[in-house]
């Protein structure tokens, strides 16, 4: 594998690229017109004008980019996270041209992608799942039949859905009568899908999810987990490993779930299984991520592996080291940094006009000071890694970070996490899914006051 050409943008393009480099291979970067002057264009051996800044004209143009790829001889396409990672389509027709696509098999991709499908697929497998539909359900008449047999609060999701979209939290018939179409309609809107699903909500729960690579060879290892229960708009803003207050026990059992669910589906390559963990420690498989995921620095730093490096020693035939050689040490917290109002979440694009970081920190970042956060994409600005010899350590030197970082021209969430990561509810690692914004509503409670 001599040459790479990497489907992605910003940050994670850049993350590839680095490995690349350290491995001796050539890559051609992909940009949009906005995109032309953020630094992982001009850090890859070639870049290349993919289209115009709307991503559908640019970076979902599936057939363009595998002709790009053709064009430059490359030997392999590594889709990074979002965009076309989860594709089953795109990564079909990557192998259809004869070139390598680094990520699982199409078919993988599609039966993940389908969170019905999934869920049966666990089922058989044996790995406990939520309480919830088997089937989608059609109608409002349906869904308010299911919901009956279910109880109330329930999660309304998109059977095609991710990122948080399309999921609602329904405390009674009410709301589900009022939000299902509207659920259904985005489903369509952003997934081409508009199957929906109910699922139990499990009150004051902790997401935590398992790292799993998967080789040609018939090997599934896991790489231990991470926690990422402090979410806004049900998606991930802070991640650390290990989680903490978690049983060794439970551990134990998560890990060996996660390497169940891989088998169960001959899964190869790297991928992710996300499970919601309640408060006795009982836990239910949630879905399975079939790609890299933004948060697996966090596991870098604990294992000291490469997932990069080994996401393309697989894809080119490589056999993955035995269970008992990946171990972990120390303890390390991502913080994800979005170009937003930290009172609101909403996007504020702009001239990134002074960045300052701190010291003591793993900087992932597609900006550099000068660039502009563009409105056309996710608003995230950077990733600070943050390790330490255990937690509290991780935690001194996060305060010491964000207490010097300063980033001027947008604004961001560094107030936020400022704030967050001296309270007492994130400093006892005893934190729920619902915890962010459970803090925000008291602290303006308190200081309104």
């Amino acid at each position: 594998m001599k040459k790479i050409l990497i489907a992605n943008r910003g940050e994670i393009a850049r993350r590839i690229i680095r490995t690349c480099k350290r491995l001796g291979i050539e890559t051609v970067a992909i940009h949009s017109e906005a995109d032309g002057d953020l630094p992982y264009a001009s850090e890859a051996t070639e870049a290349v004008l993919i289209g115009p800044n709307p991503v559908v004209q640019s970076y979902l143009q599936a057939e363009k980019i595998i002709e790009v790829a053709k064009q430059h001889n490359v030997d392999a396409i590594h889709p990074g996270y979002g965009l076309l990672s989860e594709n089953a389509g795109f990564a079909r027709k990557v192998k259809e041209a004869g070139l390598i696509f680094i990520g699982p098999d199409s078919d993988i991709i599609d039966m993940m992608g389908d969170k019905i499908e999934s869920r049966r697929a666990m089922i058989k497998a044996g790995v406990p799942v939520v309480p919830g539909t088997e089937e989608g359900v059609a109608t409002l008449d349906e869904a308010i039949e299911e919901a009956g047999k279910i109880g109330y609060p329930l999660m309304l999701k998109a059977s095609g859905g991710g990122g948080g979209i399309g999921m609602v939290r329904c405390e009674n018939e009410q709301a589900l009568s009022q939000q299902f179409e509207s659920v259904k309609n985005r489903a369509k809107a952003y997934f081409g899908n508009d199957v929906v699903y109910l699922e139990k909500f499990i009150a004051d729960a902790r997401h935590i999810e398992v790292q799993i690579f998967g080789d040609s060879h018939g090997n599934i290892v896991h790489l231990f987990e991470r926690n990422c229960s402090v979410q806004r708009r049900n998606q991930k803003v802070i991640e650390e490993s290990p989680s903490p207050h978690l049983p060794q026990e439970v551990r134990e059992r998560l890990c060996e779930a996660s390497i169940q669910a891989g088998k169960a589906v001959g899964y190869s390559n790297a991928g992710t299984v996300e499970f919601i963990v309640d408060q006795s420690n009982e836990f239910y498989f949630l879905e399975m991520n079939t790609r890299l995921q933004v948060e697996h620095p966090v596991t870098e730093e604990v294992t000291g592996i490469d997932l990069v490096e080994w996401q393309i020693d697989v894809a080119r035939g490589g056999k993955l080291p035995e269970q008992e050689t990946i171990t972990t040490k120390g303890h390390a917290i991502e913080y994800r940094i979005y170009a937003e109002d930290p009172k609101t979440f909403f996007p504020s694009p702009g001239k990134l006009e002074k960045i300052e970081w701190g010291e003591g920190a793993r900087i992932e970042t597609g900006y550099e000071q000068g660039n502009a956060v563009t409105p056309f994409y996710d608003p995230m600005i950077s990733k600070v890694i943050i390790k330490g010899h255990d937690r509290v350590e991780a935690l001194s030197k996060s305060q010491k970070f964000f207490n010097h970082a300063t980033i001027d021209g947008v604004k961001t969430n560094i107030p936020l996490f400022k704030e967050f990561i001296e309270s007492q509810e994130f400093i006892s690692g005893e934190y729920a899914t619902a915890v962010l914004p459970n803090w925000m509503e008291k602290s303006k409670e308190e200081k309104t006051v």
